[in-house]
């Protein structure tokens, strides 16, 4: 185990929190990146086969209407997925690089 840091200057200059950070990057740049593509990917539905949203599914709904929620739902799920990943894994190590300074 790592010797308890003593100052702020120490601690940001560890292994742990240089790690930390990384972690924290890559989960913000894969749930981006996952959600663009996903945005992407129905504009460029929209934009160059538009015939497959506006196939009906019932009387009065189009496929387009399931499709918006679906994304949207979606967004919702990666929030969640970045929040219980906060919860368990990110704020216990900022916890315990905070204890380093005390």
């Amino acid at each position: 185990m790592n010797q308890p840091h003593r100052t702020p200057h120490d601690v940001l200059e560890s292994s742990d929190f240089k790690k930390l950070v990384k972690q924290r990057w890559s989960v913000s740049l894969v749930l981006t990146f996952t959600m663009l593509a996903v945005y992407f990917g129905f504009l460029l539905l929209v934009a160059f086969n538009k015939e497959v949203l506006a196939t009906r599914i019932g009387e009065y709904t189009t496929l387009a209407i399931p499709v918006g929620l679906g994304i949207i739902l979606f967004a919702w799920l990666l929030t969640g997925i970045y929040v219980f990943w906060a919860n368990n894994k990110y704020d216990s190590s900022v916890e315990n690089l905070k204890n380093k300074i005390q």
